[in-house]
């Protein structure tokens, strides 16, 4: 009776002690580590992949970073001390709630995550577990390891499950220029007779360098027109100005009356028999607050007298690749205007903004 006791009891303890003693590290497959950016010095997410996952109860995963596959020496450079479990399930799905689990840095370059009740994982293909603030190592062109082992016990040194080295490395980046050359291009173009012009219609065709208003007389009004064709690159945009060099002259330097409007302030052009010459713009989003960006178009379209100084006739805050800023150009004369050939030169500028 005593012997078998005895025989029961010791095997007992063997089976007791049979399934530490046959707990055998795996090593997973398909590992590797994506780094989210592999420059040196930055401050990184690691994701490691792995398959052949043992789907056992874990307590403890552990990841070293090392220089090389077998030693325990931290690549220059690296720290891991502010290395967090990424828990959204997107980017650690090796073990079934991330969230519960606790990121622990026993030392730097390794960082252990632990959960006192355990978990399985859900699945033995592409489990994936990720850290975010790791800054990166010093050198580039230098290859790396990243050890990764799970433990069946919280210590994370005993019941060892699985385990993979991955190899990884860090980069320079490669330093990309270009150079994009300005662009301006600005066009004056020919408006015929009898075509629609900020509110009214031209009497007469311009041409590219021309305003011929030819014969004009007190009965009725002249109106010449020509579009300003403006495309740039300018990061700021650009404006388009207009100015004359004085105001149209005859031969015995009488000139006529400009129109009361302002650039400022633009008013509705005179009536037939009135003497005046003044522009307006079809533009209503000039620049500025005051005075106004739709100061020509409303309420109603506005004219202003030319001046030799310039005088902001388009706008664009932004580059075009083309925009028509069509300028209108009128003239009324009275039974008293001197008679004559009256003319002046309109200068058109387009200033960009780079």
């Amino acid at each position: 009776m005593l012997k078998r006791i005895g025989l029961v009891g010791i095997f007992v303890v063997a089976a007791l002690v049979y399934p530490t003693l046959n707990v055998k590290a795996a090593t997973l497959t398909t590992a590797s580590v994506a780094i989210s950016d592999p420059r040196p010095n930055q401050t990184v997410s690691y994701a490691f992949t792995g398959s052949s996952v043992t789907t056992s109860l874990i307590r403890c995963l552990r990841f070293e970073w090392r220089d090389t596959a077998t030693g325990s020496t931290v690549p220059t450079g690296l720290n891991t001390a502010g290395a967090t479990l990424d828990t959204a399930v997107s980017a650690t799905n090796y073990i079934p709630t991330p969230g519960s689990w606790t990121t622990n840095h026993p030392a730097n370059g390794t960082v252990t995550v632990t959960n006192a009740a355990g978990e399985t994982p859900a699945s033995a293909s592409a489990r994936r577990i990720s850290f975010y603030n790791v800054v990166n190592g010093a050198t580039a062109d230098t290859r790396y390891f990243l050890k990764v082992f799970t433990y069946t016990n919280v210590d994370c040194s005993t019941g060892q499950l699985d385990n993979a080295t991955v190899l990884f490395i860090y980069t320079n980046g490669s330093t990309l220029t270009l150079t994009v050359d300005q662009t301006l291009t600005f066009t004056v173009n020919a408006v015929g007779s009898g075509l629609a012009c900020n509110g009214t219609t031209t009497t007469q065709a311009s041409t590219s360098t021309t305003i011929p208003f030819g014969t004009v007389s007190p009965a009725s009004n002249g109106v010449v027109c020509q579009d300003l064709i403006a495309a740039t690159n300018a990061t700021n945009g650009y404006t388009v100005y207009a100015r004359y060099t004085a105001a149209p002259t005859n031969a015995l330097s009488q000139t006529i009356n400009n129109h009361t409007g302002s650039n400022a302030a633009p008013s509705a052009f005179s009536a037939a028999g009135v003497e005046a010459y003044g522009y307006t713009t079809d533009d209503g989003t000039l620049a500025g607050i005051n005075p106004t960006a739709n100061r020509f178009t409303s309420p109603g379209q506005g004219w202003a007298a030319m001046t030799t100084t310039n005088a902001e006739v388009g706008y664009s805050a932004l580059g075009v690749t083309t925009a028509t800023h069509r300028i209108g150009h009128q003239v009324g004369v009275s039974t008293t205007t001197e008679p004559g050939t009256y003319s002046t030169t309109v200068i058109y500028t387009m200033t960009p903004v780079y």
